[in-house]
């Protein structure tokens, strides 16, 4: 007769996170400068533990750049990624997000295309009313919205594609970080030290 055992049912294996690099892709990982890109693109299993990739990839891709910079556009792009999973059906079994960073001259614009909302919404961009009604009330735990909100407040530009079924949303972030509400929370932060 065989017993019951909880701890058994939910087994779950350890693989290191570079197993999930496809080889010609690990310098986009590195988190050093490397050759020089205009356009970098990965797709992503749809899983909370491959965040540190997640991370490395935008962090990398910023690596030319100031710290501050990297360490924002890594924020950001995070949110969108954290967005893809917890919103959408990415993190579904054999789901995935794609993270596509595009270079010019002035900045960098991130776009995470998900694989469709997990609930019904009409077509169309999402806009600042849709901010005000996914920030929490009083009360609620979730802190849904708020993602969203730090990339309007912070990137120069952000939008959406409007379509629900593949959601692509996106963001623009300057280069030149001096007058932008970032500046404004690190001169405050300096001012709060001294």
């Amino acid at each position: 007769m065989s017993v019951f055992s909880p701890e058994l049912a939910h087994r779950e294996t350890t693989v290191p996170l570079a197993s999930f690099i496809k080889p010609f892709h690990a310098h986009y990982f590195s988190r050093t400068v490397g050759t020089p890109f205009r356009k970098r693109k990965y797709a992503f299993a749809g899983l909370p533990g491959l965040m540190p990739l997640v991370r490395a990839f935008l962090d990398t891709s910023a690596a030319e750049r100031s710290p501050d910079y990297r360490y924002l556009f890594t924020l950001l792009g995070s949110e969108l990624a954290n967005n893809a999973l917890t919103h959408s059906l990415s993190s579904e079994h054999g789901g995935t997000y794609t993270l596509t960073v595009d270079r010019d001259a002035t900045g960098m614009t991130l776009t995470c295309q998900d694989q469709g909302t997990r609930r019904p919404m009409n077509p169309g961009p999402l806009t600042a009313t849709h901010l005000d009604t996914l920030r929490p009330t009083a009360g609620s735990a979730n802190g849904q919205g708020l993602g969203l909100g730090l990339v309007s407040t912070l990137a120069d530009q952000w939008g959406d594609n409007g379509n629900p079924k593949f959601r692509q949303v996106w963001f623009h972030l300057s280069y030149d970080l001096t007058d932008t509400p970032w500046n404004d929370i690190n001169t405050d932060m300096d001012k709060a030290d001294r």
